[in-house]
């Protein structure tokens, strides 16, 4: 269950950055890779800082600002110019 927890965290995460980060319609199955990769990505560099979020709302804060994140870096260091 929470496998599937994960995945809709990840999921409406990667659908609010790329609302955020004015990226176009990516797609479901986009959303969702780019949540989940900005969830670890976000927990790291909240860990860093000696951040801790709990609950639904800490989660989903956490995973948005990594994909967020991710999103910045890959328009900053992409392949696609």
């Amino acid at each position: 269950m929470e496998f599937i927890y994960y995945l809709l965290i990840g999921l409406c995460a990667g659908w609010l950055a790329s609302q955020i980060m004015k990226g176009g319609s990516s797609g479901m199955i986009t959303n969702l890779i780019v949540g989940v990769i900005g969830a670890i990505l976000g927990g790291f560099v909240f860990g860093l800082l000696g951040l801790v979020a709990v609950g639904l709302i800490g989660n989903l804060v956490t995973a948005t600002v990594g994909a967020c994140l991710l999103i910045f870096l890959l328009r900053k260091f992409g392949g696609s110019k």
